[in-house]
């Protein structure tokens, strides 16, 4: 769903979680150990996928994770795809201390990434650094190196590197600007802060004025005419659809220094859409791709069901991006579309948790979800 003229569309998503269960159904799966409370073997969680919907062949093809989000993203050709990266592209075995999950993926397995052509990996958050501070340099190596040759922003090898912005040059001289960051509420430890000459991610304590302020600074250094600026941010909790008014605020305050959308993410399921001024707020896209078919307690928020955000913006228009969101569902660590129940299910619960913010999601004949103001 490209626009036109000077329109430009984006594919968003929560996080993608491409290590331990995931790593392990891949063509060259790590280490499975594990230094979790319950579970010591990577592979136990294929074995839960597997006790829920079915036997998974192993290996799979690279692209198996992704399944039918491939072809809806070939059909809605998106001007640039950004994804929230979260895992340790590592060998280490470095576990970070005081950490009750580590994800890391194999670096051959790389190619799994590469078949969803991101443009942009967002790092600023709670698990790139769950294998140490080497770690995080062997995956920005990675995602630098030959074959996938993707931008990282939000975490580097100083403060500096990690406070830039990645910028996706298009045809027509339009472009895309991201900035990342990740907050304490996320998860992410303080003393991942990236510092002048020490890796780590672009870490923010709590969603101040002087956060959102630096944010518009480091956007407006590098923002050119026509340019669409994306501020993606890990926060919150992972369950319950409740938004701080702190959360809001900075929000609304990125909007109103001149960011297009606020990219939220970090809960496991969605969080309400709001569509301010001339913005969009997604205050949490849910998980996308990882290994969590199996694991019980939280049902109640239909974590299967993820979403596809597809957000077309046109620079000064004065008018709110426009949103489909393409509803999908893990099966056997692969995204399937979603049944008519569970479309309608998701759109009566992202109804109900941004009419707050102004904002109702209908469906429209093609199965897409689009959120419209109220």
């Amino acid at each position: 769903m490209p626009g036109s003229g000077n329109a430009v569309t984006l594919f968003l998503c929560g996080d993608v979680m491409l290590g331990r269960g995931v790593d392990q159904i891949l063509p060259h799966p790590g280490d499975p150990a594990l230094r979790e409370g319950y579970i010591r073997d990577a592979r136990s969680y294929v074995e839960l996928a597997e006790a829920v919907n079915g036997p998974i062949p192993r290996p799979v093809d690279p692209a198996w994770p992704w399944g039918d989000a491939l072809p809806v993203l070939d059909e809605a050709a998106p001007d640039a795809r950004v994804v929230n990266l979260e895992t340790s592209v590592t060998r280490s075995d470095a576990f970070a201390p005081r950490k009750q999950v580590h994800y890391r993926m194999h670096p051959d397995n790389l190619p799994c990434l590469a078949a969803a052509r991101p443009d942009v990996c967002v790092l600023a958050n709670n698990h790139v650094l769950d294998f140490g501070r080497q770690g995080l340099e062997d995956t920005l190596d990675a995602l630098a190196g030959p074959g996938v040759r993707v931008r990282a922003v939000g975490a580097g090898r100083s403060a500096q590197e990690a406070r830039r912005p990645a910028v996706v040059t298009l045809p027509g001289r339009r472009r895309v600007v991201v900035v990342a960051l990740g907050m304490e509420s996320s998860g992410i430890p303080p003393d991942w802060a990236a510092g002048e000459d020490r890796p780590g991610v672009a870490f923010v304590p709590e969603p101040a004025y002087e956060a959102a302020a630096d944010v518009i600074r480091r956007v407006r250094d590098v923002r050119r005419p026509g340019d669409v600026a994306v501020a993606s941010v890990h926060w919150g909790s992972n369950w319950g659809y409740g938004v701080g008014r702190d959360e809001v605020l900075f929000a609304h305050a990125l909007i109103d220094g001149g960011v297009d959308v606020v990219h939220g993410h970090s809960s496991h399921h969605p969080r309400p859409l709001e569509l301010y001024r001339d913005g969009l707020v997604l205050y949490g896209c849910g998980d996308f791709v990882d290994d969590y078919e199996g694991i019980t307690g939280y049902e109640h928020y239909r974590d299967d069901l993820r979403l596809l955000y597809l957000v077309t913006v046109e620079p000064g228009s004065g008018r709110p991006p426009t949103v489909r969101i393409v509803p999908m569902q893990a099966r056997r660590m692969r995204l399937h579309h979603a049944s008519r129940e569970d479309r309608e299910w998701l759109r009566g619960t992202l109804d109900r948790v941004s009419r707050g913010f102004g904002v109702r999601v209908g469906i429209s004949p093609d199965g897409a979800l689009v959120a419209n103001p109220r």
